[in-house]
């Protein structure tokens, strides 16, 4: 495909070739769809089947997960690429991976991780799955060392969605001080602080997928009753949608929000009773909605670009500013009704007080209390704070259940 030079498709470490016959079917694999291989079989991307998106994994069996949403967000990039003519098999890969260093407990886990490690840098769950995507996961050694999956330059480049340290002022960041090496690697010859197009193609779908299927979830668990948005609810949300995901302020978004849900997508989800019409109409919705903001987008790239396939740094992806406003307030309906709901403050300060927890046992009893992994950083560690990053990054790599298993392990063994 045009667009991606040696020096997009290089790796960061020679790898040996493949043994036991498998060389001939990997020379017919482009290096992009060995990516996307890489990320889907690994053991980070299948433990996100058991790490909260919105609603907590087994509370249910309709709601998303993190790996159902990472699927989602891979399936919407890779559409976009198809028809800006980026590499859809790259999208696709950032799509997977985007979400692969998230804790356990979603933003509320990744808030209580970032509390407890400020002495090594804190913790941010972008910079984390840069960590585990060219450290933690052993798919290739350098050095007797994992160095991660490998993932080509141009691959790595498409899951940074803020490229660049930890600064003042900015809670968002991709990457830690201690991986410096590998982001300078990955960076080399980008603009300073600019994310390619693929990485904005990925950021684009992860916010069309959370805004539309979080508000399918909720309505489906009857969190969220559309019909009773009266004018205080919807008040609630512009301020909501304003003060975390829009540039706009509430009473700008206002008009949008009404026009918003007299659209006949919204409209039919408005008295949802969870029957197989009314899950139909769900589904309908998704879809409409979906294209909605995935046509919007590709529309107005191209507009301002031409119909000429785009790659890399040849341009940046063009949201409209009123589609933008739409994804914002119904993100800000899944805040509101879902995360914010009767309980969920109590919930999420119970986790938040178990990762705490089991970080400073997790710390006393190491190296023993570390999978045997991650034991020779342990070793390696120079300071308190490299080996803290080390606990940290063994908390991180829980799934929901098993922080609550190791927990009760740790602190009630009898």
């Amino acid at each position: 495909m045009t667009g991606y030079d040696a020096h997009a498709r290089a790796r960061w470490v020679d790898e040996p070739p493949k043994r036991a016959g498998a060389e001939a079917g990997a020379r017919g694999r482009e290096d992009f769809a060995r990516d996307r291989a890489r990320v889907l079989h690994s053991y980070a991307f299948r433990r996100l089947a058991d790490k909260t998106q919105v609603v907590v994994p087994g509370e249910d069996d309709f709601p998303r997960t993190r790996l159902t949403h990472s699927l989602e967000v891979a399936q919407i990039g890779r559409e976009i690429a198809d028809s800006l003519g980026c590499s859809a098999d790259l999208v696709d890969a950032a799509g997977l991976a985007h979400d692969i260093g998230h804790p356990p407990f979603g933003h509320n886990g990744e808030a209580a991780l970032d509390a407890v490690s400020g002495s090594c840098g804190g913790f941010e769950g972008n910079a984390q799955t840069l960590r585990v995507l060219t450290r933690l996961e052993a798919k290739v050694l350098r050095d007797g060392g994992a160095a991660g999956l490998n993932l080509t330059r141009a691959a790595l480049d498409a899951t940074c969605k803020y490229p660049w340290p930890r600064r003042e002022g900015t809670a968002k960041y991709g990457v830690y001080a201690a991986d410096r090496a590998a982001f300078d690697w990955l960076r080399d010859g980008a603009p300073p602080g600019r994310r390619c197009l693929e990485a904005q193609i990925m950021d684009w779908a992860d916010d069309v997928a959370y805004s539309v299927h979080d508000v399918e979830d909720g309505v489906h668990a009857g969190h969220i009753r559309l019909a009773d948005l009266d004018a205080d609810a919807r008040a609630s949300l512009c301020e909501v949608a304003a003060a975390q995901y829009s540039p706009q302020a509430a009473a700008d978004l206002a008009p949008v929000l009404d026009e918003l849900l007299l659209l006949p997508t919204l409209r039919d989800l408005a008295t949802y009773d969870s029957s197989y019409a009314a899950q139909a109409a769900a589904k309908r919705a998704t879809s409409e909605l979906t294209g909605r903001f995935v046509g919007a987008a590709v529309t107005a790239t191209q507009e301002a670009y031409g119909v000429a396939p785009l790659s890399r740094y040849d341009a940046d992806l063009i949201v409209p500013d009123r589609v933008a406003a739409e994804c914002a307030l119904l993100k800000a309906v899944a805040v509101l009704f879902v995360m914010r709901r009767p309980g969920t403050p109590d919930l999420q300060a119970g986790q938040r007080r178990l990762l705490t927890e089991l970080v400073e046992a997790l710390s006393d009893g190491a190296p023993h209390t570390l999978d045997r992994g991650l034991v020779p950083a342990w070793h390696a560690a120079g300071s308190d704070a490299d080996r803290l990053r080390v606990v940290v990054d063994q908390v991180a790599q829980l799934t929901d259940s098993s922080a609550v298993l190791r927990h009760a392990r740790l602190l009630r063994p009898d």
